[in-house]
């Protein structure tokens, strides 16, 4: 229920915050350019509670999935997502209002529905070039190279022949990649086999790896990633374990179990379930001294096989970047995050990528509240500002009721030289709000599915 509520708040922040950033664009361009915006509202309706100011309405609505700017003249169903009949005797009129927006010309038009996703492309730049030149946390003490640091047995990675202490230096066409960049590119090779490079013992090796379908930040289709040097540090030992039947003390570093070097509890905790239960032979690090071997045997406890102890935090130290670079980081963080959202559209396109690796509310919900729930700063701003950009790029698809779909038929209007028939738009946007509907449907029952609770059912 914690993290029910948890995901459930930080969900409806970040979306509010995304959605508030979004619409302040459409609303302050409309009224640069003159037009009467009626009601400036968060989520949808029905409409909860709010205040005027002169002839807008600001409110909070029931609905918190988004938001809408309602601008005079704005009649046919656009993002306030209304789907009653335009009336052409009231168009007609408000073309002769100089407050409405249909009496504007269209490159004004144009202008106020491209200012929502630039304002959530500037959201995502500002945000991470605050989060860089203020905060930019880092390792204490981390691995400059894409190090392995376990291969689980039986997975893609162990299949390719990776092994632990392999250095990636080419993964599909990133070379000298980051951890980050090696994700990034999974998610746009699911289901296919891929190039790799290791450096291994001071020799090159290629080889190549299948990527599954399904990935996960902590395991890259069985590698699990080495961040910091070393060894694992005990912060406690719970009592009646079998870390404290083996003697473990906190202060402790485990230098090797069974002759391998570990550098993460999540590479440690994979070589326990493999063990199942068997004993372990640890060399540890005490007071500056090294003892050993020292016997323990894994028991189940909770989940799976585990010795008993808390691990210490990765320590984090802030290293804010000067500003030139800081605002270099954030371009290039934008950079990067467009071309990945325009390569998996592109890809889902041309059916490379199944629309089921889609995340919808159900999944943002999740990874917000696991966000907000992890220590440090850096996860709660790559959220944001991979969120912005996605709506961003998203609402400058040409599909009606979309930001891009108005300007297309915008567009299309200035090559006719004329109006498209209200008729015509109306009939445009009612299937196209039809469209929506159904693939807001699909996107949420994709979610549920992924969830623990309903692991069973295949969408």
């Amino acid at each position: 229920m914690h993290d029910f509520l948890v995901s459930a708040a930080a969900f409806i922040v970040l979306i509010g915050i995304m959605v508030l950033v979004h619409e302040f664009g459409h609303f302050l361009v409309a009224k640069l350019c003159g037009v009467r915006v009626e009601r400036f509202s968060i989520g949808f309706p029905p409409r909860l509670f709010g205040f005027r100011i002169g002839e807008t309405d600001y409110c909070i609505s029931a609905t918190p999935l988004g938001g809408y700017v309602k601008m005079t003249g704005e009649n046919l169903p656009g993002e306030n997502l209304s789907v009653e009949s335009a009336n052409p005797a009231k168009i007609e009129a408000e073309k002769t209002d100089p407050g409405a927006l249909t009496s504007h010309p269209r490159w004004q038009r144009i202008l106020i529905a491209l200012a929502g996703p630039v304002a959530n492309f500037i959201l995502a730049f500002a945000a991470m070039a605050f989060y860089f030149g203020w905060i930019n946390e880092v390792p204490a003490r981390d691995v400059k190279t894409t190090t392995v640091d376990w291969v689980v047995p039986g997975s893609s990675a162990a299949n390719a022949g990776l092994q632990p202490g392999d250095t990636i230096t080419r993964f599909d066409t990133q070379n000298n990649p980051t951890w980050d960049q090696v994700f990034a590119q999974m998610t746009l090779d699911p289901n296919q086999t891929v190039p790799v490079t290791v450096t291994r013992g001071g020799s090159s090796v290629n080889t190549s790896m299948h990527v599954p379908a399904t990935l996960s930040n902590d395991d890259l289709a069985g590698i699990l990633p080495q961040y910091t040097p070393g060894p694992i540090t005990i912060q406690n030992v719970m009592p009646g374990t079998p870390a404290s039947d083996a003697g473990l003390r906190p202060g402790d570093g485990l230098l090797a179990i069974d002759g391998h070097e570990f550098h993460s509890v999540a590479s440690l905790l994979d070589y326990m379930q493999e063990g199942a239960g068997k004993p372990m032979s640890i060399m540890i690090r005490r007071d500056g001294k090294t003892i050993g071997p020292v016997i323990a045997r894994p028991a189940r406890l909770d989940t799976g096989y585990k010795l008993g102890f808390m691990a210490t935090p990765i320590p984090i130290r802030p290293s804010p970047l000067p500003l030139k670079l800081a605002v270099a980081k954030s371009g290039q963080f934008c950079a990067d995050g467009s071309t990945l959202i325009l390569q998996m559209l592109e890809r889902i396109a041309t059916h490379q990528v199944s629309a089921k690796q889609l995340t919808g509310p159900v999944g943002i919900a999740q990874i917000a509240g696991e966000a907000a729930q992890t220590k440090g700063w850096y996860s709660k701003f790559y959220l944001a500002g991979e969120i912005s950009l996605n709506l961003g790029i998203l609402n400058l698809m040409p599909f009606p009721i979309l930001d891009g779909g108005l300007i297309f038929l915008l567009l299309i209007e200035s090559a006719l030289r004329h109006d498209i028939s209200t008729m015509v738009k109306e009939r445009i946007y009612q299937a196209a709000f039809v469209v929506l509907v159904m693939f807001f449907v699909f996107i949420i029952f994709n979610d549920v599915t992924k969830l623990s609770i309903f692991s069973h059912i295949k969408p």
